[in-house]
Parts: C-alpha cells; structure tokens; sequence
C-alpha cells in the first residue's frame, strides 16, 4: 500500500494552485511513494565518521578580482533606452500602488 494516497497529492496539488486529473493523481500517488522511499534510503546511509561539508571536493573561488573599469556614460545608455525619464530608464508599472 502507498504511504502517499490520492487525496494527499490531491491536497498537494490544491496548495500548488495545480489542475490534476483523476488518472494523474493515482500515478503522481505511485511516483511520490517512490521519491520518498528513495530519500529513506539515502537517510539509511552510513555517514557517522564523514565530516559535514558543503561540497564533494574542495572549491576555489573562480571569480575575477572586483575592480572598477570603465563602462557605458548614461547619456549613452539612456539613448538606446526604449524610454526615458529623470536621467533614469522608463518602465512600465507593474505593481498597484503601495498602500
């Protein structure tokens, strides 16, 4: 029997706003068993002398020095703006009003 049943990937999909039909919340049910059994297994592993980490091998940092160079003037940037406004690029609004 599946520790996951139809109404809870039901109860899932309602929280995620998601559209499942019948079909689908019975092999979504099958196919959520299987992830959780999966992650089971991994907590089974024999980890207790292997030191936390972040990362399998050690990392470096592979970004380039932050350093000032030179870049576009505004009056350049702002030319190729779609629209412009107070020294700064236009955009439309997509937010309501703050409250």
């Amino acid at each position: 029997m599946s520790s996951i049943s139809r109404s809870d990937v039901a109860h899932l999909a309602r929280l995620s706003r998601l559209a499942v039909t019948d079909e689908e919340l019975d092999r979504f049910a099958g196919q959520l068993d299987q992830v959780l059994a999966a992650v089971a297994r991994v907590g089974e592993a024999a980890v207790a002398d292997v030191p936390p980490m972040t990362h399998a091998v050690p990392l470096t940092n592979v970004l380039r020095p932050d350093e000032v160079t030179p870049s576009l003037s505004r009056d350049v940037v702002l030319a190729g703006a779609p629209a412009a406004e107070d020294g700064r690029i236009r955009v439309p609004r997509i937010l309501g009003d703050a409250e």
